[in-house]
């Protein structure tokens, strides 16, 4: 599986043949628009110079305005080779939702999941699960209690992820409150399945990876087989960035529309808050300000990131070691200073 960026909205970046010799020589690969100059070059090796300083930093590519600034590993993987991108994988099941809803097959987001699936949802459950909706499901608030961090080992080994998830005890109102839970992007994942008649994995390569021209690969899959909502799907730095550029060109890639502006406008609207980052949270986005500018991003654990600065014109795709965790007071933090005092001061003007 290769991600070739397209001559035609990548331009002036190197091939994939020059990319990768690039790479496997050891060097960075950056491409310059015509009169960027110096000041552009420095900034890279501001850049550059970084991120190398991260030991748990592993590739990092750059764009802007559709060109491929940036694209150099440092360590681990190169930048074509797709890799476990941790809870990056919400924003992908978050952006199916809306490719769901732009074709009709799920009405809105104010449906209910028991509207939508009502086959799984367990007999004996808790009556409020059948007012948890789709948005609250997208925003992670759907009350019950969390199945990740000290839950999650319990969760992934039960005989039923889907039920075990909708059995847990309500410990807030549904849409009371973010409670950063994979459960709810695997409830996510399961009713498309079940609204479709497919595979959350036929729909992230029919409705995103053939548009975007990447491959996704089979992951995980539960005890009765729906694929994992929100964990563990793989995709390559230039992907990343090619899936990021599509969010910031308003859902089009290529010339060809993706996803829907409405649906971009409603996942970058603020709806809920994290109380781990105390960043804000629209549909499968975290919404935070860096450089003087709004950033979305979405974040897997480790420091897998895909940032999006729209009024910048960048969009930044990081991938790092997946076994040592990135808090937003540690690691990650780092990464969205890198963001706010290297990379836009120095290529936003550019």
């Amino acid at each position: 599986m290769t991600d070739r960026p397209p001559a035609s909205s990548l331009a002036g970046t190197p091939d994939r043949r020059t990319l990768l010799g690039a790479l496997a020589a050891g060097c960075a690969v950056a491409a310059f628009r015509p009169g960027a100059g110096r000041a552009q070059r420095a900034g890279l090796d501001a850049v550059r110079r970084r991120a190398r300083g991260f030991d748990q930093l592993h590739a990092l590519v750059v764009a802007r305005d559709g060109a491929l600034l940036l694209a150099e590993a440092f360590r681990g993987p190169p930048v074509d080779r797709p890799v476990n991108v941790k809870s990056v994988s919400k924003t992908i099941v978050a952006s199916l939702v809306g490719a769901a809803i732009d074709r009709g097959v799920l009405d809105g987001v104010d449906s209910t999941f028991a509207a939508v699936a009502p086959s799984l949802v367990p007999p004996d459950a808790d009556p409020r699960v059948r007012r948890i909706t789709i948005a609250d499901l997208l925003t992670m608030q759907a009350g019950l209690e969390r199945t990740s961090g000290p839950n999650y080992g319990r969760w992934v080994q039960s005989p039923n992820w889907v039920a075990h998830a909708l059995s847990r005890p309500f410990v807030a109102e549904p849409g009371d409150g973010m409670l950063y839970s994979t459960g709810s992007y695997h409830l996510l994942g399961a009713a498309l399945a079940r609204a479709t008649g497919r595979s959350l994995l036929d729909l992230a390569r029919d409705w995103l990876g053939d548009p975007l021209g990447i491959g996704i690969a089979p992951w995980t899959r539960d005890p009765q087989g729906f694929y994992m909502g929100g964990n563990n799907m793989a995709l390559s730095p230039l992907a990343m960035v090619r899936f990021g550029e599509t969010w910031r060109a308003g859902g089009v890639w290529n010339g060809a529309r993706v996803l829907s502006r409405d649906w971009i406008e409603a996942s970058w609207t603020p709806r809920t808050t994290s109380v781990f980052s105390g960043d804000d949270y629209g549909y499968g986005w975290f919404l935070t300000r860096a450089g003087g500018h709004d950033v979305a991003y979405a974040r897997g654990y480790g420091g897998q990131m895909i940032y999006v600065v729209p009024g910048a014109g960048l969009t930044v795709a990081v991938t790092s070691d997946p076994t040592q965790p990135a808090r937003s007071e540690g690691y990650a933090g780092d990464l969205k200073a890198m963001l706010a005092e290297d990379i836009i001061p120095a290529l936003a003007a550019a």
